[in-house]
């Protein structure tokens, strides 16, 4: 039987991210259960303007339970799913146990449905609370092998800071004309979550290549391990075009996208961890090759 609704002191609310009091308790509530701070997307072109949240909120204007969607397009074995995402899913102690995350997942469905999106997709760590609701889980896998030889570079990349106004406003303008990283499995619009993800890991580093008009999200480990997280261009660079702009010739390679478009081959791996992706709609589609999205996407 299905959980019964509980919101007595609590007053349900949605499309609240436009009051300053609304979205701060959003902010307090992800850092309060998560520890993660979305804070900083204030200052790097707000939240995505596609953004719907659900809530319910206590008499002192707390958030007790949120989710929120949003418009998240993908492209899937080459064709571009019209979609949506979930995120910022969370309820706070004092107010489980009472159906409040089931209403407000409920309604953000609803919600879906009749903005006409035939997908959704999440990431969460706990796959079986949403199988009920007719999600699945997609088998993730990342490319792990040799380092290509590096390109001389027309010029070396630059870091970019996202902070910086100048840089913020060229991220900005190459995000909006990105092409898909990959044709097996890649969002084609996401701004909003791959500039605060650039403020959640400070491992992450933005490069910009610019005789490629391209920008790259990357990291290393004390192995000499290159990860390639990210390239945002209207035209996707070979994996040795980037390591020539950046200078590096790493001990080995990691790229958690399917790499069909960098010009190198490497062996697919499994995807550890215990955040999954999961998908509702498209009948039983999955990639047709092993694939995953971009950390850079990850919400």
């Amino acid at each position: 039987m299905a959980q019964r609704l509980d919101s007595a002191g609590l007053t349900f609310r949605q499309d609240y991210f436009g009051d300053p009091a609304g979205w701060t308790a959003l902010v307090c509530l992800l850092e309060d259960i998560f520890g993660i701070d979305i804070g900083p997307l204030q200052q790097l072109g707000g939240p995505d303007p596609t953004s719907m949240p659900f809530g319910w909120f206590d008499a002192e204007g707390e958030l007790a339970a949120n989710i929120s969607a949003f418009a998240l397009p993908f492209v899937l074995n080459g064709r571009i799913a019209h979609a949506a995402g979930l995120q910022s899913g969370a309820v706070r102690p004092l107010w489980r146990g009472r159906g409040l995350y089931r209403d407000v997942t409920v309604k953000a469905l609803d919600w879906c449905e009749k903005q006409g999106f035939e997908a959704v997709i999440l990431y969460t760590d706990k796959p079986s609370l949403y199988e009920a609701y007719g999600f699945r889980a997609i088998p993730l896998h990342r490319y792990q092998g040799a380092a290509p030889a590096p390109s001389t570079p027309a010029a070396p990349a630059r870091p970019l800071l996202p902070t910086n106004a100048d840089d913020l406003a060229l991220l900005q303008s190459l995000l909006k004309g990105r092409s898909p990283v990959s044709t097996s499995l890649a969002v084609t619009v996401n701004a909003a979550m791959f500039l605060i993800n650039t403020q959640l890991d400070p491992d992450i580093r933005i490069s910009f290549l610019e005789d490629r008009q391209a920008v790259i999200a990357w990291k290393t480990d004390e192995t000499g391990r290159f990860s390639l997280l990210d390239v945002v261009a209207a035209e996707i660079p070979p994996l040795a075009v980037i390591l020539g702009g950046l200078e590096i010739t790493p001990a080995s390679v990691e790229v958690l996208f399917r790499p069909d478009k960098l010009g190198w081959e490497a062996a697919p791996q499994p995807l550890e961890g215990g955040t999954r992706l999961m998908l509702r709609g498209l009948g039983d589609a999955t990639p047709d090759f092993p694939a995953m999205l971009s950390p850079m996407a990850e919400f």
